[in-house]
């Protein structure tokens, strides 16, 4: 018999077009040659193939009808004798119905234009995969988005939205709302002093496009430039317009997502930091003078006279980070005051500490 298409997509012999879509998609994500760049490379591409094939002919109910009946050999070889031949079915049929939203997918198979089925002829497998994920909303996206800003950076169309938490979609990606284009994330991890100070990101970004002469996906790379604007929070979206792949419907939307990346001394909340310090007890009963560097790379001193206990906090206007909406103003730096109490006394410390404390 061949082949066995339904082995290879792992679907029943009654599965319905859902369920074979959805194990298409399962299947040639996995094996997408693009993913395997080692020494199964050549594994994969075969694997690529044969989910597409199996997918194309399991997808026509003429085609399936046939390779039900007489298998790989049978479809592939043609079923001659006109439109009563085997099977009665009608020569020269093409392409498959499928699709998100309503939308055909339609493949080039080499079926004869006269009568009898002429036999069926693969298309390609990456014609296949780029209309059934471009129909589906790309390979990656997000719905929703509101609060959006517009900006312009340097040659490409850059939106950035500041009023939305952040999240992150891999593979296969979903339909986008009505009116939206497709979209990809990427995350764009930054420093909390890139976010203090603001700073420029370069990314190179890969994309892949539909060559509609030769049906081929070509890549070609190219940099995206952010200017990270001080103040922005973890989730802060940045949208480039159309620079992402196009599988022949328009480029997807390349969206990067701020990440913040962990700090060693302060810890950001909303608009304001965190900051602990720790006292000897000697400094939380007697006071004590301590400089602290800020995001800037500059230092302040913090000075108390007073007692510190344990767990008590200090908030400094003025200190925090920058308000992104609010240019000029900054939020607060509070430090919270953790007192190290010394493991041991000798005697001789105790009866002083005891004797000042009693006075």
């Amino acid at each position: 018999m061949g082949k066995d298409y339904y082995a290879i997509l792992g679907v029943s012999k009654d599965a319905d077009d859902d369920a074979l879509k959805k194990a298409y998609r399962k299947q040639a994500l996995k094996w997408h040659p693009d993913r395997h760049q080692g020494g199964d490379k050549s594994t994969a591409e075969q694997k690529f193939k044969d989910i597409s094939e199996a997918f194309e002919a399991l997808s026509d109910k003429n085609k399936r009808a046939v390779y039900d009946q007489y298998g790989e050999e049978g479809l592939k070889g043609g079923m001659g004798g006109g439109a009563g031949g085997a099977g009665g079915f009608p020569g020269g049929f093409s392409g498959f119905p499928g699709g998100g939203g309503g939308q055909s997918f339609h493949f080039t198979s080499g079926g004869s234009g006269g009568g009898g089925f002429g036999g069926f002829t693969p298309s390609n497998p990456e014609d296949i995969f780029a209309q059934l994920f471009s129909g589906l909303g790309g390979m990656g996206g997000m719905g929703g988005g509101h609060g959006v800003h517009t900006h312009r950076g340097r040659g490409h169309h850059m939106d950035v939205d500041d009023d939305m938490g952040g999240g992150f979609s891999g593979m296969p990606g979903g339909m986008r709302p009505q009116g939206r284009t497709q979209e990809v994330t990427r995350p764009l991890p930054c420093t909390l002093e890139e976010l203090y100070n603001g700073c420029t990101k370069k990314l190179k970004v890969t994309r892949r496009t539909l060559d509609r002469s030769s049906g081929q996906l070509v890549s070609s790379e190219k940099i995206l430039q952010i200017s990270v604007r001080p103040g922005w929070k973890a989730g802060t979206k940045v949208r480039f317009s159309g620079e992402g792949d196009d599988f022949g419907h328009g480029g997807q939307d390349i969206v990067f997502v701020v990440e913040a990346k962990p700090h060693a001394v302060f810890k950001r909340d909303g608009d304001n930091l965190h900051m602990d310090m720790e006292l000897s007890l000697d400094e939380a009963l007697c006071g004590f003078k301590r400089p602290v560097k800020t995001l800037s790379g500059k230092s302040f001193m913090v000075a108390n006279k007073t007692v510190v206990k344990p767990g008590q906090v200090s908030q400094m206007d003025g200190y925090g980070m920058p308000i992104s909406k609010q240019p000029g103003t900054f939020g607060k730096l509070i430090i919270n005051y953790k007192v190290a109490f010394p493991m041991s006394l000798t005697d001789s410390q105790k009866e002083k500490i005891h004797a000042a404390l009693t006075q």
